[in-house]
């Protein structure tokens, strides 16, 4: 998925510095973006306070929205370089296209990874015929160094695995969770698993001390280490625990994002992550110039996005906080 700002500022990310020392429960703050022609997602990272959790860069969360009257999604080629996205639909279908070839309908429940490296491009729309309606989240990882150059791939995984609990199904989208892993292809430690909690639930989650970790409120709400949690919200629960308790009075479904601190410094700007500005700006360049480095979405009847402008003052190192 895009960032559509057509103004986006540019920032410097990762680093040791701002990552919490131990737990914390501290809430983000997103904000309402407009995606496409007509989706508006909240933007939980980047967001005032934390931008990154892990390797996990970016956080749109959309929905439920009523779209039968619509058409729903519509975003138009566009590239990446330098990341992984990550699709989750709780509700309706996404059709994508890449400059890879690739063509696939993602529903709820499959895990759809895009990695970027050394760049691709992309389309993301609702089918002409949709469900009612549409509710995901759309997630950036950011790649380290040894692959942020890596070959181009796509990989729509149907069946994802996970266990139940005490009232909690969860499901394991990267990485490993209480003894379940993920097929998707991880280039540092981290962890992504939807957690569906029935009403009444009171569950304490096996985390790893080592990992920064957040938790997303998809739908309903909780009660995470007694602190609320509402539909819509992002609490991030820093390092060294090694449980975290989660209730719910009614169904709720979570989302968990979790990583060994990104130790690496990026920049990222509109749909790019590079580690100068100056790499920023090539890629710009290129993308607008349609260089064969992002190749082109066959099947998509329409223009493809233009990188905006850059920004006319020079980066500054912001690191993992503001």
């Amino acid at each position: 998925m895009s960032n559509l700002d057509r103004r986006p500022s540019a920032r410097e990310l990762g680093g040791l510095e701002g990552t919490a020392a131990g737990p914390v429960l501290d809430l983000l703050p997103g904000k309402e973006v407009l995606l496409g022609e007509s989706t508006r997602v909240r933007r939980l990272l980047p967001t005032l306070g934390r931008r990154l959790v892990g390797a996990w860069a970016f956080v749109d969360h959309y929905g439920p929205d009523d779209i039968a009257a619509t058409s729903g999604m519509q975003v138009a080629p566009h590239p990446h370089t330098g990341l992984q996205t990550v699709s989750w639909l709780l509700e309706g279908e996404i059709h994508h296209l890449d400059s890879l070839g690739s063509d696939a309908v993602i529903r709820p429940g499959e895990l759809a990874l895009m990695t970027a490296g050394h760049g691709i491009a992309h389309s993301e729309q609702s089918p002409a015929v949709h469900p009612r309606f549409l509710h995901g989240a759309q997630l950036w990882v950011a790649l380290p160094d040894a692959a942020r150059e890596a070959t181009p791939a796509f990989a729509h995984h149907r069946d994802l695995p996970g266990f139940s609990s005490d009232g909690l199904t969860a499901t394991v989208l990267m990485g490993s969770l209480g003894g379940a892993t993920s097929p998707g292809t991880a280039h540092t430690p981290l962890v992504g698993a939807d957690l569906d909690l029935a009403a009444g639930a009171d569950v304490v989650l096996p985390l790893e001390p080592d990992f920064e970790y957040a938790l997303l409120a998809s739908s309903g709400e909780a009660s995470v280490e007694d602190a609320p949690l509402d539909r819509g919200a992002m609490l991030y629960l820093g390092t060294g625990r090694r449980t975290v308790r989660l209730r719910a009075t009614e169904a709720v479904r979570l989302l968990l994002l979790g990583g060994a601190p990104f130790e690496e410094r990026i920049v990222m700007w509109w749909n790019f992550v590079g580690r100068t500005g100056e790499e920023i700006a090539e890629f710009a360049e290129r993308w607008n110039a349609e260089d064969e480095r992002f190749g082109a979405v066959v099947g998509y009847d329409g223009e493809r996005l233009p990188a905006p402008p850059l920004p006319p003052v020079s980066l500054k190192a912001r690191g993992r906080v503001r």
